[in-house]
C-alpha cells in the first residue's frame, strides 16, 4: 500500500477492485487516506481521501455499488458523520450524520437495501457494546446482551426495517457477555453461555413469533469465549472456551428437537479464541487460538457423521489474530502471527505450506477476490503498521 496503516478497513467492490480506507499510520496518526487495488495490474493507486480522518468505523458495500463509511474515532472524539464512496468517480461525499456517533458498533445491510447501525455507543432504547446482532428469518434483526459501560445486559431489542423502528422485546433470563447466537432451522434463536457474573452453562430460545425467551436444556459445562455452528443436520456444535475452572476442550451439541444438550468427543486440545470454518463436505475445521495465554499450532477436524474430532497435521506455526479463507477450491488457506502460509486440503485432510509472505503480519486483512485470490493487507509487525500487501494466487 502507498501508506502504512492498521485498524483499517477492505472492501471488495463490485468491480473487484478492493478499497481500503482509514485506520492508523502509528498508535497518534490518524487518517483519511484511501486507496485502491486492482488485482489486474497487481497495483495500488490513490483515491479520493475521506472528508473525515477516523479509525475503528465500519465500510459496507451497498447494493448500489458504493461504499458506505460510519462512525469511528479521530483521535479527539467519537464521530457520528458519513460518507459515501462512488467507484465510478472515486471520490467521496458526505451524507446525513447519524443521529449519535459511534465506534465499535455493528452495520447489517438489510434485505430492502438499507443499512442497520446498532449499538457501539448510540442509541437503540439501551446503548450496549460487545452485544451481538442477528437477521432473523423474518427480516427483523435481534440485539442480545452486550454491556453499558457499567453492567451487563439481559435486554433484547428488535429492529423492524418496516417501520424503521426498535422495539424492546422479552429479556433475557441472564445478562451475557461473550455468549454465542444460532438461528436454528425452525426460526427459533438460541443463545449459549457467556459471562454473567460467573461464566454461565446456561441456554435459552427466543420464539420471534411469541418475543419471548425460554429457558432451554443448559450445556453440560459452562463456557464463555466459544464457538458455535449450526451443523448441516440442524444440531448446534459448541467447541471450547474458557469456563469458571479455566480453558476446556470439550464439546457439546444441541439438539432443537428434544432441547437438550449432549456431549460429543472432546476436542484434542483445550482453545478459545480460535478459527472454525465449515467446510464443503460439512466438517468443521478448528485451527489455533490460544492455551494458557500461548498460541498453539494445533488443529482438527470435527465430522458430525460419526461424532469424533481427528487431530490433522499440525500447522507449522501457532497462530493468533490469523486468518482462515476457504478458497474456490474448497482449500483453506491459513496466514498470520509470522510470515508463514499454509493449506489445508480437505480430500486429504494434510495440511502443505504454499509460498510465505513477505512480512510477518498480524491484525492484516485478507479478502477472497473474485477471481478467487486473496488479498493480504496491512497488518502490524511488532506492533509497526505496515503498507505492504501481498497476494496469494489460488490455483
Amino acid at each position: 500500500m502507498n501508506i502504512a496503516r492498521f485498524e483499517h478497513t477492505e472492501s471488495v467492490l463490485t468491480n473487484g477492485k478492493v478499497l481500503v480506507t482509514g485506520g492508523r499510520h502509528n498508535l497518534s496518526f490518524y487518517l483519511n487516506d484511501a486507496e485502491l487495488y486492482d488485482p489486474s495490474t497487481e497495483t495500488w493507486t490513490a483515491t479520493g481521501s475521506m472528508n473525515y480522518p477516523r479509525r475503528g468505523h465500519t465500510a459496507s458495500l451497498l447494493t448500489d455499488g458504493k461504499v458506505l463509511v460510519t462512525g469511528g474515532y479521530n483521535g479527539t472524539q467519537l464521530l457520528n458523520i458519513a460518507e459515501l464512496y462512488d467507484s465510478s468517480t472515486e471520490t467521496w461525499t458526505t451524507t446525513g450524520s447519524m443521529n449519535y456517533a459511534r465506534v465499535g458498533h455493528t452495520v447489517s445491510i438489510l434485505a430492502n437495501g438499507k443499512v442497520l447501525v446498532a449499538g457501539g455507543t448510540g442509541s437503540m432504547n439501551y446503548p450496549r457494546r460487545g452485544h451481538t446482532a442477528s437477521l432473523l428469518t423474518d427480516g427483523k434483526v435481534l440485539v442480545t446482551g452486550g454491556y453499558n459501560g457499567t453492567q451487563l445486559l439481559n435486554i433484547a431489542e428488535l429492529y423492524d426495517s418496516s417501520t424503521e423502528t426498535w422495539t424492546t422485546t422479552g429479556s433475557m433470563n441472564y445478562a451475557r457477555v461473550g455468549h454465542t447466537v444460532s438461528i436454528l432451522a425452525n426460526g427459533k434463536v438460541l443463545v449459549a453461555g457467556g459471562r454473567s457474573g460467573n461464566t454461565g452453562n446456561s441456554t435459552e430460545l427466543y420464539d420471534p413469533s411469541t418475543g419471548t425467551w425460554t429457558i432451554t436444556g443448559s450445556m453440560i459445562d459452562a463456557r464463555r469465549d466459544h464457538r458455535a455452528s449450526v451443523l448441516r443436520n440442524g444440531n448446534v456444535l459448541v467447541t471450547g472456551g474458557t469456563g469458571n475452572t479455566g480453558l476446556t476442550n470439550s464439546a457439546e451439541l444441541y439438539d432443537p428437537l428434544t432441547e437438550m444438550w449432549v456431549m460429543t468427543n472432546n476436542m484434542n486440545d483445550a482453545r478459545y479464541y480460535h478459527t472454525s470454518s465449515l467446510l464443503p463436505d460439512g466438517k468443521v475445521l478448528v485451527t489455533g487460538g490460544l492455551n494458557n495465554a500461548i498460541s498453539i499450532n494445533l488443529a482438527e477436524l470435527y465430522d458430525p457423521s460419526t461424532g469424533t474430532w481427528t487431530a490433522t497435521s499440525s500447522m507449522n506455526n501457532g497462530r493468533q489474530i490469523h486468518t482462515a479463507s476457504v478458497l474456490t477450491n474448497g482449500k483453506v488457506l491459513v496466514v498470520g502471527d509470522s510470515n508463514s502460509a499454509e493449506l489445508y486440503d480437505p480430500s486429504t485432510e494434510t495440511w502443505t505450506t504454499t509460498d510465505s509472505m513477505n512480512n510477518v503480519r498480524s491484525s492484516h486483512t485478507a479478502s477472497v477476490l473474485q477471481n478467487g485470490n486473496v488479498l493480504v493487507a496491512g497488518g502490524s509487525e511488532l506492533n509497526i503498521a505496515l503498507s505492504s500487501s501481498e497476494l496469494y494466487q489460488s490455483s
